[in-house]
């Protein structure tokens, strides 16, 4: 991690805004995120006590859409670190602008009585430096959301220094300087369990399971995403999504899937959503081959 180190000096005191658990639900269901107990507590302590949620759950549960949802529900600026395996804290936090640097050595190179020791401290400059997501929502001075989406793709190594930043909330980097937290930050970590994370992440964080949502929840959030779709559609569709999710299948379908899988039959005409309709459209929320040929020979079977 050449270039990049964490300053165990503590920032500045963050005056935070107090926030009443009714009033975060209201302002998430305003936002289109419906919410359960789970979800609201977790928010909740994690803005009284500035701790980072950890959100764990199968893909398609709508962890990712969390964190968006917080931002828009409280007016924040919203960042977003999409981990990736092989990628670097540098990637993170930002990268020295080489060919920007190399031209303005050569530019100033050119010019008549100059100084080559002034040039090159000029090249480490703020204007010199791409800030990446994680500087950005550090120095932001609004407050923020970071996402830090799928965690699990990290190495450990970078799991480490990425909870030492967030622990001592600064970071500097070499040549230019100390940058510490400008904002009240909330910061969501998602993982799909690809790998397990270190126990200090656990430790440090609240821990939030999302899991597909209940018939009722389910409905909910439609209803909040397409208001005009009729109630017994919504029902009918919500009901058999959740027949296929109890399913053996490669990818079960998601909250999205149910919701795109509503707006083709509106776009249809199929209001009623006939068997028949459901059988054609069904591919929009499988994933496979071996999916549908599943969910047909089990879910739309012929009837002896």
């Amino acid at each position: 991690m050449e270039g990049l180190v964490i300053n165990s000096n503590k920032s500045e005191s963050i005056k935070k805004p107090f926030y009443d658990k009714e009033e975060l639900k209201r302002a998430l269901i305003n936002a289109n995120y419906i919410p359960d107990d789970n979800i609201i507590i977790s928010l909740f302590l994690s803005l009284e006590l500035g701790k980072p949620i950890l959100v764990e759950g199968p893909p398609g549960t709508g962890k990712t859409e969390l964190s968006k949802s917080v931002a828009r529900a409280l007016d924040r600026d919203f960042f977003r670190v999409q981990c990736y395996e092989g990628i670097t804290f540098e990637q993170m936090v930002g990268e020295w602008n080489y060919q920007k640097q190399l031209l303005h050595l050569e530019m100033s190179r050119l010019k008549e009585n100059n100084i080559p020791g002034d040039v090159d401290r000029d090249v480490f400059g703020e204007e010199f430096f791409i800030k990446r997501p994680l500087l950005q929502a550090f120095i932001n001075s609004s407050p923020s959301v970071l996402l830090i989406d799928e965690l699990d793709k990290a190495d450990e190594e970078v799991e480490s220094f990425l909870l030492q930043a967030l622990g001592e909330k600064e970071i500097t980097v070499n040549d230019l300087g100390t940058f510490t937290l400008k904002n009240d930050l909330v910061v969501i970590l998602t993982s799909n369990s690809q790998r397990m994370l270190l126990d200090e992440t656990r430790d440090r964080c609240l821990f939030l399971y999302i899991d597909y949502p209940t018939p009722e929840r389910e409905m909910e959030i439609v209803k909040s995403l397409i208001p005009d779709a009729p109630h017994m559609l919504v029902e009918k569709v919500v009901g058999l999504i959740q027949r296929i999710r109890k399913l053996d299948l490669i990818k079960k379908p998601s909250i999205r899937a149910t919701v795109d899988w509503i707006r083709t039959l509106i776009t249809t005409g199929d209001l009623e959503a006939s068997d028949e309709s459901l059988k054609r459209t069904v591919q929009v929320v499988l994933k496979s081959e071996e999916d549908r040929k599943k969910v047909q020979s089990t879910i739309f079977k012929s009837p002896k």
